[in-house]
């Protein structure tokens, strides 16, 4: 019911395509975790790539909306760059890391990457 944005169309087609995998595991209890989180329901972290020492992270804005987010990594972070498609570091694409994360701007449709260097 509603519009694709408020049927959460997006995230249903994510678990069609991506089901999720179950392993057999002990009885014990593991909390819940997730190496990122992302505060808007119009941004959808598509792919983390490893790299030594670093992740470069793609989010894109889904909803055709103008938004801005928060990035927030569960690992201590000491450096964020914005990055082009080829995942080189733009030259005036330095992020402050702050207390919620990464602020992100974004239009309809865009696409972000963003090379995250991890704290020793």
């Amino acid at each position: 019911a509603g519009s694709f944005q408020e049927a959460g169309v997006i995230q249903q087609a994510y678990n069609l395509n991506f089901p999720l995998h179950v392993l057999p595991a002990s009885r014990a209890q593991c909390p819940a975790w997730s190496a990122f989180s992302v505060s808007s329901p119009a941004v959808v972290l598509e792919a983390a790539e490893d790299r030594p020492e670093a992740v470069v992270v793609r989010l894109y804005e889904a909803h055709g909306s103008t938004v801005t987010a928060w990035l927030q990594p569960s690992l201590p972070v000491q450096e964020a760059t914005l990055c082009d498609l080829l995942e080189r570091p733009l030259a005036q694409g330095r992020l402050p890391l702050e207390r919620r994360g990464l602020r992100l701007s974004f239009t309809p449709f865009r696409v972000l990457s963003v090379l995250l260097v991890w704290s020793h």
